[in-house]
Parts: structure tokens; C-alpha cells; sequence
């Protein structure tokens, strides 16, 4: 008997394979469901379960606490059906964009390597299949080696859809990482990786009629980087729009030949940045939080993207929200340990 997942209250179902998440099941139904991590660490994809017995797997309580487990609530990123079927509480009559359904073990070939600052490497893969993986601009992807020695891990795709079906990366290299550590080290020219995607919900709406305000740290540049330049190449974000990115130094800056090329077509457009380890620099100093009230007093009508490293999105989004930052108008991008 194939096991299916029931969602309510519109009673449609959806098929799911044996052993794999309901998160999964969902996407490749073509259907959002909120989602960042895939790991339990985030809690976006939290649904309540109405019936049915699942795996829940490891989540952290910070992402699903002992209180909404009890009331029946359930990360669907690592949810895993035990009885036939299982309803959740989930609308699938939203409108707004639909997702393209993730594919696996598709084969990209690594065209071209190059470091961006000390511990990022820049990576420009092209696709060995005839079809190309559909993606929105802010979803990222999984790659690993083509023999499956190193953990697949996720990376945000750091550029538009082209005519070559390219993905760029931007990948930090992480103490003890057996990927990261494979890719910065190993990894060459001409030879082929594993992807699987696109997965995550970080897209928000390039259309929003309001000033926008995209804050990032590190790799977490990439995402930001492919929403904003297809909103801007596409004629969204027609008030103005600043990226602020946190760096240590100014060495810890790149593509700033793309953002200067940005803000020479797009009046509207500026790219500005802090250093939080250079105090003689010249410029905006100190980290984002802190920096943020004398730069933007009043958030409350501004859409605000968000991106970096837990820590960094945690902060920047209690900041935001002091500000006056609405929920409905704060999109987040959260790096977690997988």
C-alpha cells in the first residue's frame, strides 16, 4: 500500500516513498513549504500533525520545543511516516511561487575554481544532463564526490539562471570539514560532483513595493547575491535597495566588481559594507547590529533579507525587530551545521 501524506483542509494527497521525508514528498508535489536547514536545526518547516504516527528523527529544541512536540507539532524536513497516512495542517492554495521539484544525483562538471577571499572558493559548475535544474534565485543545493566519501552538504547558489544552466558556489572552508576541507583542497578542475536540488524557500517577493534591505556575512553574500540581481535585472526592487555585508577586513570583501556594475545601472541600488576587524579603516565600522539603528532608525516598512550564519541571522533579525521590522517582511537564510 503506498503511504500518502493528507493535507488540510484540502483533503489532497500526496504520495510519499518509503523512507522519505515529508518535506521531500511535498516539494517534489511542486508545493512552498518554509524551509532552511533540512537538518532540524532551523524549525521553518514546523506543521501540525492532525493524525498519523511519524519518525521525528534528531531536531534541536530550539527549532521544535517539548511543549509544541506534545501539542503535536513536527519538523517536516525530518518527519518519516510510520502508518499509512498522515494529515497535516498545510494549505496548498496559497498562490505565490511554486517550486521547481528537486532532482537527485544529477552530474555537474567543475569549469572553473578560483579563491574570492582567504577561505571562500568560488566555484562555476555546468551540468553533464540534457535537462536543466530549474531553480529560483536564493534556493541552494547539495553536492558531494561522485563516490560518496564525504557527507553531502548544502550551499546556496550565489547566481542567476543562465543560458548555460551554470551554478556558482561560494564555499567557506570549516574547521574539521570533511566537504568543505575536499572541495578547497581536492577538487579540480574537470572533475564531476553530485547535486541534488534546488531545495529552500528563501525567495521572498522581488515585486514588494517597499524599500529593501538585504544584510549578509561570509558565503551568506551568495544567496543574497542571486536575489537581488535578478529582482534588478528583472525590474523588480523599484525603491530603493542596499546590501550591507559584514566583513572582518577589507580582504574579506569579493564580487565587488559586480555590485559596482549594479550600482552604475541601477540608481536605486547600493552596495555598502562594514568591517568588524579594522578600526583604522575609513568607512562603516562594527558589526550590523550594532551599526544598524543609526543607519536605519525605522524598519517598519522595509522588506529585509537576511543571511549568514545563525548567529549573525539571529542577531540581525532581533535588531531588525526592535526596529520596527515586520515578520510578514523578514526573510531569513540561516548557514547551520548539518
Amino acid at each position: 500500500m503506498t503511504k500518502t501524506v493528507k493535507l488540510y483542509p484540502s483533503e489532497k494527497e500526496i504520495p510519499i516513498e518509503e523512507g522519505q521525508t515529508v518535506l521531500t514528498a511535498l516539494e517534489k508535489a511542486g508545493l512552498v513549504l518554509p524551509n532552511n536547514c533540512r537538518a532540524g536545526a532551523c524549525g521553518e518547516c514546523k506543521i501540525k500533525v492532525r493524525s498519523g504516527e511519524f519518525d521525528q528523527g534528531l531536531v534541536l529544541d530550539m527549532a521544535l520545543s517539548p511543549s509544541e512536540r506534545e501539542e503535536g507539532y513536527g519538523l517536516m524536513c525530518m518527519a518519516k511516516l510510520q502508518s499509512d497516512v498522515l494529515e497535516i495542517e498545510f494549505s496548498d492554495e496559497d498562490g505565490g511561487v511554486k517550486l521547481f521539484p528537486p532532482k537527485e544525483n544529477m552530474r555537474f562538471v567543475l569549469v572553473e575554481k578560483s579563491m574570492s577571499t582567504h577561505n571562500i572558493v568560488k566555484l562555476r559548475l555546468r551540468p553533464l544532463g540534457r535537462e536543466p535544474m530549474r531553480f529560483w534565485p536564493g534556493q541552494y543545493i547539495s553536492i558531494n564526490d561522485t563516490d560518496g566519501n564525504r557527507p553531502k552538504r548544502h550551499y546556496s547558489i550565489g547566481n542567476i539562471p543562465n543560458s548555460d544552466n551554470e551554478i556558482i558556489l561560494y564555499i567557506t572552508k570549516v574547521e574539521e570539514g570533511k566537504t568543505s576541507g575536499w572541495v578547497h583542497e581536492e577538487l579540480k578542475v574537470g572533475e564531476s560532483v553530485v547535486v541534488d536540488g534546488p531545495y529552500g524557500t528563501f525567495i521572498g517577493d522581488p515585486t514588494a513595493d517597499t524599500p529593501v534591505l538585504c544584510l549578509a556575512s561570509g558565503s551568506g553574500l551568495a544567496p543574497i547575491t542571486s536575489l537581488a540581481s535578478a529582482a534588478l535585472l528583472r525590474g523588480g526592487f523599484r525603491k530603493p535597495a542596499t546590501i550591507l555585508f559584514s566583513a572582518r577586513t577589507e580582504n574579506d570583501l569579493f564580487e565587488t566588481g559586480l555590485f559596482k556594475y549594479l550600482q552604475s545601472k541601477f540608481r536605486n541600488f547600493k552596495f555598502r559594507y562594514t568591517l568588524t576587524g579594522d578600526s583604522e579603516a575609513e568607512g562603516l565600522k562594527g558589526r550590523i547590529p550594532a551599526i544598524l539603528p543609526k543607519l536605519y532608525p525605522d524598519l517598519s516598512n522595509y522588506s529585509v533579507y537576511i543571511a549568514g550564519n545563525p548567529d549573525f541571522v539571529k542577531d540581525c533579525q532581533e535588531k531588525v525587530k526592535e526596529l520596527g521590522g515586520k515578520d510578514e517582511l523578514i526573510h531569513v537564510e540561516g548557514f547551520f551545521n548539518q
